[in-house]
């Protein structure tokens, strides 16, 4: 796999898997995306999206202009965190990430929907990054920076007023099943191996407390949105979910992570 970052325009030119991640932010869904390929070690190159910009040449190859996407050969462009994690077994099957057992299975996707789905965790987080921008004079520099995305991602006051106490539920899940699966003598959240819930809660505890400065350099600004305090989150989250996502890391993902150029 290839450190160098490609434009989208360079991106055509290639027949292999190309995964758009947003240049300079360690966005959960696409970390997650990335750490999928990376824990079955499939090589990959990574294209350009970013943030808050218009993105014209990614929109003209895959018709979307969000991070992540997914684009093998010639087939459309994927980007529902369900179908990247198909993508990432169809194409290597070891290490599997989707649990055999269809009890385990259907948990896993049950808690993932929690995590990154629709009204999950990360739907809620990013409503409270979003809310304090939000909050400014329209013709405000930061305002505008989000305003189409906050669009798109349906962000509102009366969402941001909940998602605290959805964050928390999410973060209570979690660490209820972290704590059962230490008590039966298993480092994973779901069975006895890795799988792709384990991935996707390394990529979004960033949301609580980011990686350190060197292992995921971020700007000052970034860092202080992700790891803004609630006394409602905090109080959910454990020692054992963090020391959870550091352990993924370290035996399983990329560190330090590369947010391109």
């Amino acid at each position: 796999m290839s450190d160098a970052w490609l434009s989208p325009e360079e991106a055509l030119d290639h027949n292999g898997l190309r995964l758009v991640l947003t240049v300079g932010v360690p966005g959960p869904w696409g970390e997650a995306a990335k750490g999928l390929l990376v824990a079955k070690s499939i090589p990959f190159r990574r294209v350009i999206q970013k943030p808050g910009e218009a993105n014209e040449a990614l929109l003209a190859w895959t018709g979307e202009i969000n991070a992540p996407q997914a684009v093998h050969g010639q087939q459309p462009a994927l980007n529902r965190w369900n179908d990247l994690i198909f993508l990432a077994e169809s194409l290597e099957a070891t290490p599997p990430l989707i649990p055999e057992d269809p009890a385990d299975r259907a948990q896993m996707f049950g808690l993932l929907h929690e995590l990154c789905g629709q009204d999950g965790f990360g739907w809620n987080r990013r409503q409270m990054l979003f809310a304090p921008l939000l909050s400014l004079p329209a013709d405000h520099p930061g305002r505008r920076a989000i305003a189409s995305m906050s669009e798109r991602y349906g962000c509102s006051e009366r969402g941001a007023a909940r998602a605290a106490h959805r964050c928390a539920e999410v973060l209570i899940l979690l660490a209820d099943q972290c704590r059962m699966q230490l008590a039966r003598g298993s480092h994973f959240l779901i069975g006895n191996q890795l799988s792709a819930l384990d991935i996707y809660w390394a990529a979004f505890a960033a949301l609580v407390e980011p990686l350190p400065e060197d292992l995921c350099a971020m700007s000052p600004g970034m860092r202080a949105g992700y790891g803004q305090q609630h006394p409602v989150i905090d109080a959910a989250m454990t020692p054992e979910l963090m020391a959870h996502r550091d352990r993924i890391y370290t035996d399983h993902l990329e560190l330090p992570i590369d947010l391109g150029p």
